[in-house]
């Protein structure tokens, strides 16, 4: 843990050790106690079969006696307990041995790439991408914002359909593989905290109080939960499905950073790709998501690399985690458009999902991965930028022709 260079998650764990200590003693003084008052209510009923009524009656009061202090025990183990699992459920997972060591993301690595990223850009093609969606009339924040406030976006005409097209053609590229999934949008909080959003970043999720079910970030969220509380048998793993979903997110943390066009939003689709898999298999598993992230970029002819997350950057969940990033001409950076993340055992533990290896007893705690196969914000943006030509038109990369009604161009106007 100390892996992550935050000091205060090595205090959480004294405290959880010191909680456990005491969640224990607690746990044995109150057995001791039940013990003693079932020994003692034996013995009552034998002095009064006995007539020895004043013994009885003794034994009654130490009883009763013991009663009220087995019930106080009872109440400060379950409020230990609650305490105990709330540190825990705050704890983050523990790196990878493999993952690179560091404080922040200025330690992270690059791994792949870049790839398809030229020696210059012409000045066409450093126009911002909410100039250049606004002047094509595909890009509509203003109105987007009078429907529902600031941090929503809209698209419309021909960036609709590129948005809709940068789905299917993620869905399509993933169903060799992956089974398609239309989860529920809105789950329960236990959904939320099995994968570990909560309780960490409440902040950050958008809640329905009323009903009790929270707006989900991701399709991880739904996905992650399908097998909560199950038992599957090795033969099964690993289990691959994938689903395209609206995301909600309040970035409540990132106050007044990209705010322009579509970098930071409320709500945007995206392509999640998910794996329940055993220990063994998850390595393969991972570098099987992370090739197909970058896959996609790839299909569309955008500038990409991959990073290795160092364990100072890692996110609450994370055992090892790499992210594919698209090269943005106009903001002059490189922008994250999926993070594919082995989780280890840490949120199929918080969801129960278990397996029965083949040929023993027992059953194991399962491993979980996830990967965005494709976000449409970024990659859109990105798109509107690389692909800009000359006379202020965007080309639509050949690779979502056959989702496009046969536009292969948006229009000047």
């Amino acid at each position: 843990m100390a892996r992550r260079h935050r000091p205060e998650l090595l205090d959480q764990l004294r405290e959880a050790a010191g909680l456990d200590r005491r969640l224990l003693q607690i746990t044995a003084e109150r057995d001791a106690a039940r013990a003693r008052v079932n020994e003692i209510s034996k013995a009552v009923g034998e002095r009064r079969r006995a007539g020895d009524t004043a013994q009885a009656e003794a034994l009654g009061q130490q009883s009763r006696a013991l009663g009220e202090r087995e019930k106080q025990m009872a109440g400060e183990h379950d409020e230990l307990a609650a305490r105990l699992r709330g540190v825990l459920l705050g704890l983050p997972n523990l790196p990878h041995p493999d993952a690179p060591d560091g404080k922040s993301a200025d330690d992270n690595v690059v791994v792949n790439g870049p790839h398809d990223l030229p020696d210059e850009f012409p000045e066409h093609r450093r126009v911002p991408h909410w100039e250049t969606g606004a002047a094509l009339g595909i890009l509509d924040n203003e109105r987007a914002i009078k429907i529902s406030g600031a941090m929503f976006t809209m698209t419309r005409g021909l960036g609709a359909t590129m948005g809709r097209a940068l789905c299917q053609l993620a869905l399509d590229r993933n169903a060799d593989a992956f089974e398609e999934i239309r989860p529920p949008s809105l789950v329960t909080t236990a959904t939320l905290t099995a994968s570990g959003q909560l309780p960490k970043f409440a902040e950050d999720a958008f809640t329905i109080e009323r009903d009790d079910l929270w707006a989900i970030p991701t399709a991880e969220v739904p996905l992650t939960s399908i097998y909560r509380d199950e038992i599957l048998v090795e033969e099964q793993l690993p289990v691959r499905v994938m689903a395209c979903t609206p995301c909600y997110r309040r970035e409540a943390g990132s106050a007044g950073r990209d705010t322009r066009g579509m970098l930071r939003t409320h709500e945007f689709d995206k392509v999640e790709i998910l794996a329940v898999a055993t220990a063994e298999q998850a390595p393969a598993v991972l570098a099987e998501l992370v090739q197909r992230a970058e896959g996609a970029l790839a299909a569309l002819g955008l500038p990409y690399r991959t990073i290795e997350i160092c364990t100072g950057d890692f996110g609450q969940t994370h055992h090892r985690s790499f992210d594919v990033e698209v090269y943005s001409p106009a903001t002059d950076r490189w922008l994250e458009v999926s993070s594919v993340s082995w989780f280890s055992d840490y949120q199929a533990r918080r969801a129960n999902i278990r397996y029965r290896p083949k040929g023993q007893k027992g059953t194991e705690i399962a491993h979980t991965l996830n990967g965005s196969a494709l976000a449409v914000p970024r990659v859109w943006a990105a798109i509107v930028e690389n692909y800009r030509q000359p006379d202020g038109s965007v080309a639509i990369p050949a690779a979502l022709h056959p989702y496009t009604r046969g536009a292969t161009v948006i229009p000047a106007r």
